[in-house]
């Protein structure tokens, strides 16, 4: 059983790149698998490994500078979730192109998982997913507003747009462990916003603490791992990978006439040309045979 902890915090790097080698060569020393992310204003992550390893890199992380108060959320996954280990450096931590954005100056106002509830069913309050399209289609919360964005950069112009919609609403946001929540929230207060909650550990610590029979999510939370998706309990969901489109889909999907492995699915069959569908099932071939060598290939 491998442990996998979620994690992100905001702080300031001086050098970021300074801290990517030690911390890289302590994951494969240590066992650990997933990506993490390194850049002037903090560090975000998902990583998974054996117990004692997790550990390890989690003590490395809360040694930086300005990460004693490090949170995490941990899973667990019967498999393997990630193929390898890859710290990147990066503009941002999580990417909204908006340079003025700085959740260490101000934020929403945090709301604990049990007391979610009754925040998001009160009349005067307008529930934001602040995740992506293909997210959001697989579960989120009853009479949460898609934004129905393609990428977390979309935000800003999406709420423009619509924020007329929200006139004389408090606003309360949520995405999958509460990283986009710190930016898009410090958004919202800079565009005028007077009232904006966001969901604590997000969808990921909802799921860990607030029982089935007692919750308002529908159906399963996507994850940037091999699980693919989670549901109560962060018990893994059933959904698998499209590996064309990189979107989530059900084991039935494959029985669809549109489904083919590596190169196509229902969700994405119309949206490759031929020579693309043609790469992917030379990139699928390749894949076949490492597998059949027990190796693993870059793109598997």
């Amino acid at each position: 059983m491998f442990t996998v902890a979620a994690l992100y915090h905001f702080t300031r790097f001086e050098d970021p790149a300074a801290l990517r080698a030690p911390l890289a060569a302590l994951c494969e020393a240590e066992g650990v698998c997933g990506t993490l992310l390194l850049a002037a204003e903090g560090i975000n992550g998902t990583i998974a490994g054996p117990r004692n390893g997790i550990d390890a890199v989690l003590a490395h992380i809360r040694a930086l500078p300005g990460c004693a108060g490090l949170e995490w959320k941990e899973s667990t996954a019967a498999a393997k979730p990630f193929a390898r280990m890859k710290v990147r450096l990066k503009q941002e931590i999580v990417t909204m192109g908006q340079p003025g954005v700085d959740p260490r100056a101000s934020v929403g106002h945090y709301v604990e998982p049990a007391e979610w509830n009754a925040l998001i069913s009160a009349p005067d309050v307008a529930v934001i997913d602040t995740r992506n399209d293909y997210e959001v289609a697989i579960g989120t919360f009853a009479g949460a507003v898609d934004p129905e964005t393609e990428s977390f950069r979309d935000f800003p112009a999406w709420w423009a747009a619509n924020r007329d919609r929200f006139h004389n609403k408090r606003i309360a946001m949520f995405c999958t462990g509460g990283i986009r929540c710190e930016k898009s929230t410090n958004w919202l207060l800079s565009q005028g916003v007077e009232e904006v909650y966001h969901l604590k550990g997000g969808i990921l610590k909802y799921l860990e603490e607030v029982p089935e029979q007692d919750s308002l999510w529908q159906g399963e939370c996507f994850v940037f791992d091999r699980r693919v998706s989670v549901g109560h309990g962060l018990t893994e969901g059933p959904h698998i990978l499209c590996h064309a489109c990189r979107r989530p889909i059900l084991p039935e999907d494959r029985a669809r006439p549109e489904y083919e492995e590596g190169v196509a699915c229902h969700l994405c069959v119309d949206e490759t040309s031929e020579a693309d569908k043609t790469r992917f099932r030379e990139r699928q071939k390749q894949i076949a045979l490492a597998r059949a060598r027990g190796e693993s290939h870059l793109a598997d």
